[in-house]
């Protein structure tokens, strides 16, 4: 009992740990200048950009900035395309990693402790591609707490790939074509727009706006499909 609770402290006290590193450090400059960096290093900048993705947020580090500035340091094309391999091996590995190490403990404890994890994980198991779909669409949880989370239901994995890999698309796609409108790294971290002219403004703007209306419509379909599925599931 006592090595039960020891290790759910120390488990607790990491993830704690990890928080305050990215909200009291300053990751985010040091992710800009790394961008900076990467950016004239051609296929190896490539390569590492990949490796402190799917590193980094498999430690629970915020992605947006990377994201951000794939965009700025590759354009929205080959940028794209690279953050969706380097969130995808995130995703596959992390969940990976809770399935064979954290499923068996902290599932049974969760579904003890927590009567709607049954409910999820009932769902997951009888319509795992499409839950983890929504769930990738709706932004209901971070995108690093959902791979691990995911991992502790008994969704299959050729179910929760392909699912995660499309409901990604749209998010990963946003970002990145925002970071490639921006010119610097200082306008980066600033989130200062683009001067591209009259043309290139309306173009931001009109983007922009319809990026959010977009989001906040695909956001409540999601949560209302997710809700009707979860409630037609049974307990």
């Amino acid at each position: 009992m006592a090595r039960g609770i020891g290790r759910w402290a120390a488990a607790v006290a990491g993830v704690v740990a990890l928080v305050l590193v990215f909200t009291l450090l300053p990751v985010d400059t040091w992710l800009l200048g790394l961008v900076e960096r990467i950016r004239g290093m051609g296929l190896a900048g490539a390569v590492l950009y990949l490796a402190v993705y799917a590193v980094g947020t498999m430690l629970m580090m915020p992605a947006t900035v990377l994201t951000l500035g794939a965009g700025f340091a590759y354009g929205p094309v080959y940028g794209s395309l690279l953050v969706v391999v380097a969130n995808n091996l995130s995703a596959l590995a992390s969940f990976l990693l809770g399935r064979t190490v954290l499923r068996e403990r902290v599932g049974r404890r969760l579904a003890a402790g927590w009567p709607r994890f049954t409910a999820v994980d009932t769902a997951v198991a009888g319509r795992g591609f499409k839950v983890v779909l929504l769930l990738r669409l709706s932004p209901i949880f971070p995108f690093s707490v959902l791979n691990y989370s995911l991992s502790l239901t008994r969704v299959r994995l050729r179910d929760y790939a392909p699912a995660t890999f499309l409901g990604m698309l749209p998010a990963t796609m946003v970002y990145v074509y925002l970071g490639s409108l921006v010119t610097s790294v200082a306008q980066l971290s600033s989130g200062e727009r683009p001067d591209s002219g009259l043309s290139g403004q309306l173009f931001f703007w009109g983007g922009l706006a319809a990026t959010v209306l977009a989001t906040v419509y695909v956001t409540r379909l999601a949560r209302r499909a997710l809700a009707a599925t979860l409630k037609e599931t049974p307990t």
